[in-house]
Order: structure tokens, then C-alpha cells, then sequence
């Protein structure tokens, strides 16, 4: 079809004509073209998404690690030392001096309180207990009523009072510490001094100036015993109040010291180490340095350049060409690998979706990192959901194209991680776990034990990894395994809430679709048993016998189940043409020409899937539906017709009375077929012992073989024994005998006594009903169908 319209537009374009839009249209719409150009897109998306932050440069080497290959330097780099730079930050905010604050108004300050209190004691000749309050407030600290008397005495001989406060004041003119042994230590290396009233600093190494409280004490106490007319006691008294009155004028100033730390830190520029182009950052075998690892990190966090892009292009062509090889050796070589674009599309967005979602959790791993330094990073990453893309792809699709998906997904994301050979085979192992798992998934809680067995491999592969690494079992271990065991579950959750978004977005039918769909109270069901009841019946068997076959041959049991109650909904429309709902009422087909009849049965076929598209049951059951008599011969009807031929009139044609097709082309749609045609076949033993039954049983098989309506389906002569036995098994089951059990001595002599008022003798078989009789009640049964809306 394509080289048709390639040839007529090249036509077209000889003419010097424009090629019709249709044609351009078209060839978009072309399934192979859609194929190639969801590739394309795919490929696109990857390869964008893996190169920024990180690319191919292996980030997750940790100092002592052992580098698994060489890295050279893409291009001239300068690489932040931030050990160094740490290095020259300490040693600038230790170049900081020692700051403190001098005070040169002190001495006036303890001078001009010594003179006021003095002045107020010769004032006042009694010694009241306000005159002590008033004292104690000027001067700033408690008096005893021993130093109230010691001053009194002082302030009686203004000379005694005037010499006191000449010697505190030539001891405050001195610089006084409060920790001389800690400033001299501080000393060494030089002091910053700083004037609180001219704000001015400088520098000073020399102590002769600076002394201690203690000293400060001592020279005062020196000078006292210059007093004569003062007492020992006295002079004890008064410098235990001077002990109170000195305090040191030269402090220490903690604030602004930190702040001229900090500021000499952040002064400091980054050390920066130059990388040259093609320069060895980490050869393989060698055990990796803090430095190298620096180097590592900045190789990383490269931004968007050109060798960036050259890189995005080369991953884009890899990725083009093994996701088409990959695609194409699947069709060609699988036999079960037949995705429809519908299909290629669905793992399309789940492919690149997952990619999304492990970079964004990338990217909340280095945060976390940040909040837990005593978890590495590479931790994090056992915790991420690889199986979810297989698990999603097994519960919607097949084995075979979720291993193909698991396998692309696993290298892809081998690159996302810097050529992580551990990653991609974790990821491997772990979607292959989990596509297992999931395989009949018949309940949701097949979900979370397919979650479980996940946890476990992926602990065991964390401890695989573990010593592949040449690691031992450190405390990073015990991380990974329980975030490899977490990971486990959030795969479950993730598959539980996506699997309904997935069957609602593109249409399809899950386990857990069909679970849903074998409730038999469902608007369709429920109209199959009102309008055909026979047909209800019938359906409810083919199923019991196509749900036992499939268990025996491995194929899907509640898909073949859950297939066979829906597989003649078609015949709700026209309910009395099928033999097995028209009960004691005339054949309607004995009115009908056989060719007409082969048409009714053939229409509902069409019917049915028509009635699945409009209840929205699915493309595997409309496939079914569709399939389940294949390309059969209506038999009845043909020999019918041949019967009635007129050879001088028309030739009956035995492609008429053959089903559309196709046929079947699954192994659950052949059972569909066999167990209906042998359920119908059932209906007709007269005496079904289990001799005849299996007879019937291998005709019935051996005809549509000999037919080649299994000829496009996977069903092997071994699969086709057992499916014969176990149809014998379930047929012997329903078709069982009774013991005759005689009635109870009060049950017949109940029967005779009525039988007796009714005038019946009860040796007497009752008369048979009369054709008139037999009449009415196909009247009231008609009317019965107009009441109930089938007719």
C-alpha cells in the first residue's frame, strides 16, 4: 500500500502536479509509519532525559572505592578543592586577632561615685536606714553595717576619704582584665584593642599596661596600709568593699569576634584545580581519592554544551537503532510478540514515564542526602520502582513482550545511572521477578504477593551486589537491603492504582478487568438471562468447560471463563431462532429458506461484538467473540440446502454457509470453540454414559481439526488430549445418574387421596396433552415473552 502511493506521487511529481493532501495524510496515518515515528519520539525523550546531569560519568564512586573503568577529562575543567578551600577558611578566620573593648571612662565613673558617697556621709550625721539605701544606689553595690562604719570613719577625715579615692582612681587609669592568664596567652600573637569613646583599634603586643583584677586588688591594698589612723580590721573591711567596687575595663568582645571570623571565611575565594582536556581523572583498578572524586562530580554537573549535545545525539542513534533491532527480531522471531500500535504506544508512555519518574526520584535522593549525610545516595536507589514498567506490560500484554521490555528498560537505565552495570542487572532481575509474578493475576492481592516475592530477590540482589562490589556487610548494606525490600511493595502500590488508568486510557482487558466481568450481575449478563435463558445456561457450561481445559494446558483460566459467559451475547437480538431458547414453541427456521437461517446464525457473531464495543468489554473478548466458530460450516442448514437444490436453477455455494471468521487465533478462543460445539453436541445423547460421551468428545475434536480451524491458534495434539479429558471429566460430572429413591408411605398415600377425590386411578399414566392444549400453551408463553419485553 505504501509503495502504491510513493509511486503516485513520484507520478505526480513528473507531472509538475503537487501530490493530494489526502496522500500526505494518509501516509501519516500509516501504521508503520506511526511505528517508526514513535521510535523516533521515544528515542528522543531517552536520550534527553539520561545525558543532562550525569550522562556517562559515574557518580557513585565513593573514597576507597575501586574504579570499575578509565574516565578522561572531555575538556579543560577547574574543579572546586573544597577540602583546601576549607583548609583556607579555617586559617583565615584563625588569622582573626583577639578583639577587646577599653573603656578609659571607668576610672572617672568609680571616682565621681567614691566623692558623692563620701559627700553625702558628711552631710548627714545620723546614719539612718536611708542614708545606707541612698549610699548603696550611688555606689552600685551592698554595704554591711561594718563597711557602713568603715566609711562613716573615712568620710570624718575629708584628707583619709580624699586619699582613698586618689588610689582608686590611679589603679582604674590601668588596662584591667578579668583573665590576665588568658590574655597574655592570646597576647603572643598580638591583640586588637578598641576605644569605646574614639573607636579607634590597634594592634598591641606589649603587657606592661594590662593587669589583672587580683593585681588591681593588691596595688589598692598597698596603698591602704599607707592610713595610719585605719585598723587592720578596717583596712580588711574596706578592701573587701573595694573587691566589690573594681571591675575590668578592658573585656573581651565575643559577638564581634565571630563576626570578623565569618567574614574573613567567606573572603576566601574556592581553591580551584585545573583539568586538562584528555587528562586520566580515575584509571580502572585503581582505589578512588577524595580528589577524584571531586573531579567525578564536576565531570557531572557539566551544563548543556556542545559535547553534551554530541553526546545526546550518539545516545539517540544507540537507542534508535536497539529499540528497532530489538522491535523486529521480537516479530520476527516471538511468536507471541505481536503488539499493535495501540499496544507499541502503551509501553512507549510507560517507558518513558518510568524514565521521568526515576530522574525526578534522583533528584530527591541528593536532597535527601543532604538531610541524612549517613546514608549514601546510591542507597536510595534500591528503593526505586524498576518492575513496575514489566509488571504494568505482563498484566496487560503477554510473557514475552514484557521480557523484551524488561530487558530495553534494564540497559537503558544502566545508562541513566553512569554505565551502572549493578543497577541494570538489579533492574533486570527485578522486572523479570515481577512480570513472573503477575502472570494470572486473578485478584488483586495477587498484586501485593507478587510485591512480596519482589522484596525478597531484591534484598538477595543487594547482597549479590554487596560482594560483587568487593564490599562488606557495613551499615550501607543494611540500607540497601531494606530500601531494595520497601521497593518491593511501592511497586505493588504503583501497579495497584495504575492498572484501572491503564485499562480506562487504552481500552484494555486485565485479569482484573475480567474480574469484574465474571460478576453475573452485569447489565448484559443479566439481559442474556431474561431474553435467552437457554442460551444462559449454555454459556454458564461452556465456561465450566473451557476454565478446566485451560487449567490443563496452561493457558489463562478466568480469560476463557469470563470468554465463554459473553461469546453468544449476540444472541440476545434474536433469541428464538437459537433451538436451545425456544422450548415447547414452533421452530421458526422451518418457515425460513436455508440460506436465510444460515445468516441468522452467522449475524450473531456481528451482533456480539457489536454488544461488546457498546458495553465496553473489550478488545480480547470482541477477538473472542469474533473467533469462537471460526470459518465453521453451518452443517444443518447446508445439507439442508443441498437436499432442496435444483441443479437446473443455482449452484449451492459452501462458502455461504460458513462463519466470516477468523478463526481462532488464540488458545483460549479454541477452547471457546470446542467446548461450545461440544456442549451443544451433549444436548443431543440420549442415553450420555461416559463411553459415549468420550466418543462424542474426539468426533467432535477430530472434525474441527480435520476442518483447520485450529490451524492459526498454539494448540499442539498434546494440548488437544488433554483438553478431550478434561471435557470427558467435566461432561461424565454433569451427565451423572441418580438412584430412583421410592416417595415415603405418607408422600403416596397423600397422592392417593387426591388422586381418588380427582377421580384418577394411581396405576394410570396421565394423558398426554392434546395438540389444542399444546397450542394454548404456546399462546400463553408468547404472551409470557410480550410481558417480559422479548418478542
Amino acid at each position: 500500500m505504501t509503495g502504491k502511493t510513493d509511486r503516485k506521487q513520484e507520478s505526480s511529481a513528473r507531472k509538475g502536479k503537487p501530490a493530494p493532501a489526502y496522500m500526505s495524510f494518509r501516509l501519516f496515518t500509516d501504521q508503520v509509519t506511526q511505528r517508526n515515528l514513535m521510535l523516533l519520539v521515544v528515542s528522543l525523550l531517552i536520550a534527553f532525559i539520561v545525558i543532562p546531569k550525569g550522562g556517562f560519568i559515574p557518580g557513585f564512586y565513593q573514597p576507597g572505592d575501586i574504579a570499575q573503568r578509565n574516565v578522561k577529562a572531555p575538556r579543560d575543567l577547574l574543579v572546586p578543592d573544597e577540602t583546601l578551600t576549607e583548609k583556607k577558611q579555617r586559617e583565615a578566620a584563625d588569622a582573626v586577632l583577639p578583639l577587646y573593648d577599653y573603656d578609659p571612662r571607668a576610672a572617672r565613673e568609680i571616682t565621681e561615685r567614691l566623692r558623692r558617697g563620701f559627700s553625702m556621709l558628711q552631710k548627714q550625721a545620723d546614719s539612718g536606714g536611708g542614708e545606707r539605701r541612698e549610699l548603696e544606689t550611688v555606689l552600685g553595690i551592698s554595704l554591711s553595717d561594718d563597711e557602713m562604719a568603715v566609711l562613716r570613719h573615712l568620710a570624718s577625715n575629708p584628707e583619709q576619704a580624699d586619699f582613698f579615692v586618689q588610689v582608686m582612681h590611679q589603679v582604674m587609669l590601668n588596662q584591667i582584665v578579668g583573665n590576665l592568664q588568658l590574655f597574655q596567652t592570646e597576647g603572643e600573637r598580638g591583640i586588637v584593642v578598641r576605644n569605646l569613646v574614639t573607636r579607634e583599634e590597634r594592634v598591641t603586643q606589649g603587657l606592661d599596661q594590662v593587669i589583672g583584677i587580683g593585681d588591681a586588688l593588691d596595688r589598692v591594698a598597698e596603698k591602704l596600709d599607707e592610713l595610719e589612723n585605719l585598723s587592720a580590721a578596717n583596712r580588711k573591711i574596706l578592701s573587701a568593699q573595694v573587691s566589690k567596687l573594681l571591675r575590668p575595663n578592658l573585656t573581651y568582645n565575643q559577638s564581634e569576634m565571630e563576626n570578623r571570623r565569618q567574614t574573613g571565611r567567606e573572603a576566601v575565594k574556592p581553591v580551584l584545580m585545573q583539568v586538562k582536556k584528555g587528562e586520566m581523572i580515575v584509571r580502572e583498578g585503581e582505589r578512588v581519592t577524595e580528589e577524584q572524586v571531586a573531579k567525578l562530580k564536576a565531570l557531572r554537573a557539566l551544563g548543556s554544551d556542545q559535547m553534551s549535545l554530541r553526546m545526546a545525539a550518539g545516545l539517540f542513534l544507540a537507542l534508535l537503532l536497539f529499540l528497532s533491532i530489538a522491535h523486529r527480531y521480537g516479530r520476527r522471531n516471538i511468536s507471541k510478540y505481536r503488539p499493535e500500535n495501540r499496544d507499541l504506544l502503551f509501553m512507549a508512555v510507560t517507558f518513558v514515564g518510568l524514565f521521568i519518574l526515576v530522574k525526578l526520584a534522583i533528584f530527591i535522593c541528593s536532597a535527601l542526602e543532604g538531610a541524612f549525610p549517613y546514608i549514601e545516595s546510591s542507597s536510595y536507589y534500591y528503593a526505586f520502582p524498576f518492575a513496575v514498567g514489566a509488571m504494568l506490560v505482563r498484566i496487560v500484554l503477554n510473557s514475552e513482550v514484557a521480557l523484551l521490555f524488561g530487558v530495553a528498560f534494564s540497559m537503558v537505565i544502566g545508562l541513566l545511572f553512569g554505565d551502572n552495570l549493578h543497577i541494570a542487572l538489579y533492574a533486570l532481575v527485578g522486572s523479570l521477578t515481577g512480570g513472573h509474578w503477575v502472570r494470572h493475576c486473578i485478584q488483586r492481592t495477587s498484586l501485593y504477593q507478587a510485591g512480596w516475592r519482589l522484596s525478597l530477590v531484591n534484598v538477595s540482589m543487594v547482597l549479590a551486589t554487596q560482594l560483587i562490589g568487593g564490599r562488606g556487610l557495613d551499615i550501607q548494606m543494611l540500607y540497601k537491603a531494606g530500601f531494595g525490600f520497601a521497593g518491593g511493595f511501592i511497586c505493588a502500590l504503583l501497579v495497584t492504582g495504575l492498572v484501572p488508568l491503564v485499562e480506562t486510557l487504552f481500552k484494555y482487558t486485565t485479569n482484573i478487568k475480567l474480574l469484574e466481568l465474571a460478576n453475573m450481575n452485569t447489565p448484559v449478563l443479566r439481559e442474556l438471562m431474561i431474553q435467552a435463558p437457554g442460551t444462559y445456561h449454555h454459556s454458564i457450561i461452556v465456561g465450566n468447560l473451557a476454565e478446566a481445559a485451560a487449567e490443563t494446558i496452561g493457558a489463562n483460566p478466568l480469560l476463557a471463563r469470563v470468554a465463554a459467559y459473553y461469546h453468544d451475547i449476540g444472541k440476545i437480538r434474536k433469541p428464538l431462532y437459537f433451538v436451545e431458547n425456544i422450548g415447547t414453541q414452533e421452530n421458526r427456521h422451518n418457515k425460513l429458506s436455508p440460506s436465510m437461517s444460515a445468516l441468522i446464525l452467522m449475524s450473531h457473531v456481528k451482533e456480539g461484538a457489536d454488544m461488546a464495543r457498546e458495553n465496553k468489554l473489550g478488545q480480547t473478548l470482541i477477538d473472542i467473540i469474533r473467533q469462537h466458530h471460526g470459518t465453521a460450516l453451518i452443517k444443518f442448514f447446508y445439507d439442508k440446502a443441498k437436499n432442496q437444490e435444483d441443479p437446473g436453477v443455482q449452484q449451492i455455494n459452501e462458502r455461504d454457509y460458513r462463519y466470516p471468521g477468523p478463526k481462532p487465533q488464540t488458545r483460549e478462543a479454541a477452547l471457546i470453540m470446542l467446548a461450545d460445539a461440544i456442549e451443544a453436541a451433549s444436548r443431543t445423547l440420549t442415553d450420555p454414559t461416559p463411553a459415549r460421551i468420550q466418543g462424542m468428545v474426539q468426533k467432535i475434536i477430530n472434525n474441527i481439526f480435520i476442518d483447520g480451524q485450529l490451524d492459526e491458534c498454539e494448540l499442539t495434539l498434546k494440548d488437544l488430549h488433554n483438553i478431550a479429558k478434561s471435557f470427558n471429566r467435566i461432561l461424565a460430572g454433569i451427565f451423572h445418574h441418580r438412584i430412583d429413591y421410592p416417595e415415603p408411605v405418607h408422600k403416596e398415600r397423600e397422592k392417593e387421596t387426591v388422586k381418588k377425590k380427582n377421580g384418577d386411578d394411581s396405576h394410570r399414566e396421565p394423558p398426554k396433552e392434546s395438540k389444542d392444549n399444546g397450542g394454548n400453551t404456546g399462546k400463553g408463553s408468547t404472551e409470557d415473552l410480550k410481558r417480559l419485553g422479548m418478542s
